[in-house]
């Protein structure tokens, strides 16, 4: 209980994570990119779409435009056709042409590496721009993204309003910094292949017996 909220310690978070861990120890980022700006064009490719469908589109799209000067070049409706498997595809066009543009103009070709920077980026988020910083140039960050939140929220690690950025920063106040990103990637294939938003596997749950949620899935009358 912390402040009459029912919500996990600081160890109590540590050791839910290093559960995750033992259970996926291979957990790892699942993006392709060759270089730092193909990876940040496949990480602002991946919002609403899965890691699997960018990899899918991603080669070919690198192969035509290596270099942020190349995409800058040309307009959105020539991307397209290379990302149209994906959704939002239109707007996504947008952003990888706009970023790079950005990237040309303001950081002399090169793709920033600060927070301040990225998010100033046409596409680019804080979610974004935290793991381009924590994968590409090894600067501690915890990406909260959308397996990350479900887990931090139905474990009750945070408060059960708590926002996307309140959930980085009590992550990050609980884990130590030297394993953020490790219990970034453990917290996304728990809720990928574990605690998945429609069927989570509650009942073979290793965690339900500090998961409110869980507890309250399985017992319920419809999981039988």
């Amino acid at each position: 209980m912390i402040g009459g909220i029912y919500m996990l310690s600081d160890q109590e978070t540590r050791d839910a994570i290093k559960v995750m861990r033992e259970h996926f120890p291979e957990a790892s980022t699942t993006l392709d990119g060759d270089t730092v700006f193909h990876f940040l064009l496949a990480t602002i490719l991946s919002a609403q779409s899965t890691d699997h469908a960018v990899n899918q589109v991603t080669p070919a799209l690198f192969d035509r435009f290596p270099t942020p000067q190349s995409l800058a070049a040309v307009e959105p409706s020539d991307v397209e056709p290379f990302i149209q498997r994906l959704g939002l595809y239109h707007n996504k066009a947008k952003f990888l042409v706009n970023c790079s543009r950005e990237i040309v103009t303001r950081f002399n070709g090169k793709v920033p590496h600060t927070l301040k920077e990225l998010t100033s980026l046409s596409g680019v988020g804080r979610k974004v721009a935290d793991v381009v910083l924590a994968e590409c140039f090894n600067i501690p960050a915890f990406p909260v993204d959308t397996h990350v939140n479900r887990v931090a929220h139905r474990l009750a690690m945070v408060s059960p309003k708590a926002s996307r950025l309140q959930v980085e920063k009590r992550l990050m106040q609980a884990v130590p910094k030297e394993h953020w990103l490790d219990a970034h990637h453990s917290m996304i294939f728990w809720g990928r292949y574990q605690c998945t938003a429609r069927h989570p596997q509650c009942a073979a749950c290793p965690l339900l017996k500090i998961c409110q949620y869980g507890q309250s899935i399985t017992q319920s009358p419809d999981h039988y």
